[in-house]
């Protein structure tokens, strides 16, 4: 396998996450792996597309999972977390990536959400900053004051104390969502 298949694969990332509802999306896809290669440089390829990848089942309407579906938050995250898993598979192999790349990436993406080893602490840990980092804005736009601030205490309490300092460093123009964010995870601590 060279990097012919490896760019094709994130060719149709990118065409796919561009389609999501949700304009932030192909945004937060590249700015995951941004913030992926901030806390290790040398990430591999299998997390690199990951990154890229994790949420590309927002981009496939008809294929999504829907929350009001599920009883919790948690486990609508979950079953996105498959979901998504499940379409990279699909696009790795139409691709010709190595299986044992297609199964990792896999594993990364259904465990986006929860983390677990390091590399998907490490890709939860992106995701979660760059939630904070580049879609807050438009999340607070879309869903409210309310819905927002519990979104941004569950994302906060999912970062490991040393990159918590992150969510404080990012700029945010917005003085109503800034002082939102600040208060809903400072009463939290």
């Amino acid at each position: 396998m060279g990097t012919d298949a490896i760019d094709k694969v994130k060719g149709r990332i990118d065409e796919i996450v561009v389609l999501s509802l949700y304009s932030e999306d192909i945004f937060h896809s590249i700015n995951t792996l941004e913030w992926v290669f901030k806390l290790d440089p040398n990430a591999d390829i299998a997390l690199q597309i990951a990154a890229l990848g994790h949420d590309i089942e927002r981009g496939m309407e008809d294929r999504t999972v829907k929350a009001r579906n599920y009883d919790t938050f948690d486990e609508f995250k979950q079953a996105h977390a498959l979901n998504s898993a499940g379409i990279l598979v699909e696009i790795m192999e139409e691709c010709g990536v190595d299986q044992k790349i297609t199964d990792d990436v896999a594993h990364l993406v259904a465990n986006h959400e929860v983390g677990g080893d390091d590399r998907e602490e490490l890709l939860k840990n992106a995701d979660v900053i760059s939630f904070f980092h580049v879609c807050l804005p438009l999340y607070f736009d879309r869903r409210g004051p309310e819905t927002t601030r519990k979104r941004c205490v569950w994302g906060y309490k999912k970062l490991p104390e040393d990159l918590r300092k992150n969510v404080f460093e990012i700029e945010l123009i917005d003085e109503e969502l800034r002082k939102l964010v600040m208060e809903g995870i400072r009463a939290e601590e």
